[in-house]
C-alpha cells in the first residue's frame, strides 16, 4: 500500500491524527527533503525511517519502490509541505502503482491554494489551477490564456518573482484585473493583499517579497 501523506504548510499543528498514525505505522517515509520531514517527525516522535525521494530521483527510483510495495512493504510519501503531486513530487509514482495495480490512498489535508482560494473573495465554484508558471518558455502564451480566462486561475511563485510576474501580467491582463495574493499561509507573518495589478506592484515594490506566494487571479469579467 502507497499511503500519499499530505504534511503542515507552515504551522506544524495543521496535520491531522490519521496522517500522524499513518505515519508512525508505515515500513518507510519517502521525503521530498528528509531534513525538512525530519523535523516533522521528531515533533510528533515518529520513529519511521526516512528516505530521499525527489525530482532528481523519482524516475531512477520507482521501478524499485513499486517492487517493495508489490512484495507488501507500506510505503507513505511526504513532499516538504503540503500534498504531494501538488507542484511537488510523485505523480511519477503514484502512475506506476495504479499500472501495477499497487492501491494507493490519498489522505486528505493541507494544500496551499484552497486556503488562498477562499480567502481572494472571488466566486469558488470554478477555478483553474496552474502551479509553478515556466520560467521564460511558455510564459507568455500562459499570461494570454489568463487573460481570456473566465474562472478563477490559482498559481504558485516564489518571491523572487512576484513582481516580474505582475509587471509582466499588467499589458496583458490589463489595469482592472483583481488578483488576492496570499503568502506565508498559517505561519506567523501570513498576509494576503487584493487589488488591481498596478496596486499590487505598487505594493510588493515597497514592501519586498518574502516566503511562498499563492497568487489568484479573478476570471475575466465581460
Amino acid at each position: 500500500m502507497l499511503y500519499i501523506v499530505p504534511t503542515p504548510i507552515g504551522n506544524l499543528e495543521d496535520i491531522t491524527l490519521r496522517a500522524i498514525r499513518v505515519l508512525k505505522e508505515v515500513d518507510l517515509i519517502l521525503a521530498e527533503d528528509t531534513r525538512q520531514t525530519q523535523k516533522l517527525l521528531q515533533h510528533y516522535a515518529i520513529p519511521t525511517r526516512l528516505s530521499s525521494y525527489h525530482k532528481f530521483n523519482e524516475r531512477k527510483s520507482c521501478e524499485h519502490i513499486v517492487e517493495q510495495l508489490k512484495a507488501g512493504k507500506t510505503i507513505a510519501l511526504v513532499s516538504d509541505c503540503g500534498t504531494p503531486c501538488i507542484s511537488d513530487p510523485g505523480y511519477i509514482l503514484v502512475e506506476a502503482c495504479v499500472e501495477e495495480g499497487v492501491k494507493v490512498e490519498c489522505l486528505p489535508g493541507a494544500t496551499a491554494f484552497v486556503p488562498a482560494l477562499v480567502k481572494s473573495g472571488f466566486d469558488t465554484s470554478e477555478f483553474v489551477f496552474i502551479g509553478f508558471l515556466p520560467h521564460k518558455k511558455g510564459r507568455e502564451t500562459i499570461l494570454k490564456n489568463i487573460a481570456e480566462e473566465k474562472r478563477v486561475v490559482i498559481l504558485y511563485e516564489s518571491p523572487f518573482r512576484v513582481l516580474k510576474f505582475l509587471e509582466q501580467a499588467l499589458p496583458i491582463l490589463g489595469e482592472e484585473r483583481r488578483i488576492s495574493v496570499s503568502r506565508e499561509l498559517s505561519k506567523m507573518f501570513e498576509e494576503t493583499v487584493h487589488g488591481t495589478i498596478p496596486e499590487l506592484i505598487l505594493h510588493f515594490t515597497n514592501k519586498e517579497p518574502r516566503g511562498e506566494f499563492v497568487i489568484v487571479v479573478d476570471g475575466l469579467r465581460k
